[in-house]
């Protein structure tokens, strides 16, 4: 495939849907019509002149998107474990509600139904937690902000961070009564 025509079709799902981050199979199909090794081509052409970044294995971003901005590690997690109940957690929650004083500049933290995993990418660290909380105690444990992942409750996330045995020292004292 042409490179414009590849950029052209990027540019119209950015547009039209507000997609700029990518499953390698989702680029199949917005850049359907190529045998699979002329579209392996032209991912790498992409990839090569920059249009293209590939933060992790498998994962795409348009980098001329019109909302490239704070969203972005979080739409990377979501595609990384799609087909999962996935929200933001532990240490990442707990800046966000105030219920730690450090903010993870760096770090995301999510609680997935998937596997566990640590993911290096240029917008940070995505940390992926197991959990295996039922479906309905996942679903009351969240609130949905907007964004491209729901968050957890403070007190889910405290219940969180707790039944992961991770450090609760950060907590402001006095949080919740928790002192």
């Amino acid at each position: 495939m042409k490179l414009s025509d590849a950029i052209s079709r990027l540019h119209d799902f950015d547009r039209r849907y507000g997609r700029y981050v990518f499953a390698a199979r989702d680029l199949t199909k917005v850049l359907h019509g190529d045998s699979k090794r002329a579209h392996d081509a032209t991912v790498a052409r992409l990839v090569k002149e920059r249009v293209l970044e590939r933060p992790t294995k498998g994962v795409y971003v348009y980098r001329f998107a019109r909302d490239h901005g704070v969203g972005t590690i979080e739409l990377i997690a979501r595609t990384l474990r799609r087909h999962h109940y996935n929200y933001i957690s532990l240490e990442s929650a707990l800046s966000e509600w105030g219920v730690i004083s450090q903010v993870p500049i760096d770090r995301l933290t999510v609680m997935t139904t998937g596997r566990k995993g640590e993911y290096h990418t240029p917008y940070g660290v995505i940390e992926f937690t197991h959990t295996q909380r039922s479906v309905m105690d996942i679903l009351a444990s969240f609130v949905d902000r907007g964004r491209p992942l729901p968050i957890a409750t403070k007190q889910a996330a405290i219940r969180d961070l707790r039944r992961v045995g991770r450090n609760t020292h950060l907590m402001i004292p006095g949080e919740l009564g928790l002192d």
